[in-house]
């Protein structure tokens, strides 16, 4: 019988490309990933492995597999998910991934909220961005994630994934207190054409690229003059006068800082789309379910209170 640690392995070794890094993944020895995948292609008879420059990469008949593996490893985490369902109370771990923002927003709500109602459920949270959380998905070592659509990921229909809507995330416009776009009940992005504008280090996050897109439908290329790695010194550099920005509405900055969050017009409000993701099959896991549950009532908070009059002064 062949052993399912193997062909997960396998296709941890295929998503990484050299036995090397997906061996870091699954928190193991090059040699031992090595050992497993000849002792996999002993037990088949059909080589599964050929080198590709300084990495590796599935002959063709490594790729059959990897088509059964999915399927396999997908009922194997339904399996898993009924037989959890057996077991007396919640203990968990269910552990958790996800980005900045949506662990400020709504994951930690969703912890919290849990530890109240499941006192006895050990919640475990780690801050990653998406492609890393895709990759501790696989690895199991997470068991739930909140992510956003990028470019590379996974598509919808991917074997290894099940991924659904959580929220259509609205941007509005940071602004100091003190500027004309601050006393506007909404406006648009085409409003703060002229202005020098403030993004997120573009090697943090994707919010750089973000704003040159949306800007760029809305009719007009922004003056990015500042950069910063974290939410609060952005709030900084508008509160000081220094630009203007766009940034989600879960983001989170100092609070008595002299900003101003402003709504976009309906007509081009700006979104972004956030999924949970999980492993194909562990759905039904009565944890994950807890979980992803716990992330739509975080969902339903959060809108309640995002339906906030707009006012000058200060941001909340």
């Amino acid at each position: 019988m062949i052993d399912l640690r193997r062909l997960h392995m396998l296709r941890v070794v295929h998503q990484q490309g050299t036995v090397t890094a997906a061996a870091e993944a699954l928190h193991l020895t090059p040699s031992a990933v090595s050992h497993h995948m000849r002792q996999l292609a002993r037990e088949l008879k059909v080589p599964l492995l050929e080198p590709q420059g300084r990495g590796v990469r599935l002959t063709p008949a490594g790729h059959l597999l990897i088509d059964h593996a999915d399927a396999l490893l997908a009922r194997w985490e339904e399996a898993r998910a009924e037989l959890e369902s057996y077991r007396a109370g919640m203990a968990g771990p269910l552990r958790i991934a996800g980005f900045t923002t949506a662990i400020s927003g709504l994951i930690a709500p969703a912890a919290g909220r849990l530890r109240h109602s499941h006192p006895d459920l050990l919640v475990q949270v780690r801050e990653c961005d998406t492609a890393e959380s895709m990759d501790l998905l696989m690895a199991g070592k997470v068991d739930l994630a909140v992510v956003e659509p990028i470019e590379g990921g996974p598509s919808p229909d991917d074997a290894r994934f099940e991924q659904s809507p959580l929220l259509e995330e609205p941007h509005v416009m940071l602004v100091p207190a003190d500027h004309p776009l601050a006393r506007a009940v909404s406006v648009r992005l085409e409003d703060a054409a002229a202005e020098d504008w403030i993004v997120a280090d573009p090697g943090t996050c994707d919010h750089a690229q973000r704003v040159r897109v949306l800007c760029a439908a809305a009719g007009f290329s922004p003056r990015i003059v500042h950069a910063a790695t974290q939410w609060p010194a952005v709030w900084s550099l508008v509160g000081n006068g220094l630009g203007v920005s766009l940034v989600p509405r879960l983001a989170e900055g100092p609070a008595g800082r002299a900003v101003v969050r402003v709504p976009v017009s309906s007509e081009n409000m700006p979104t972004r789309r956030i999924l949970t993701c999980v492993r194909r099959g562990s759905r039904r896991n009565p944890l994950v379910d807890l979980g992803i549950r716990a992330l739509e009532e975080a969902v339903r908070d959060h809108r309640a209170m995002d339906d906030w009059p707009h006012e000058g002064g200060p941001a909340r």
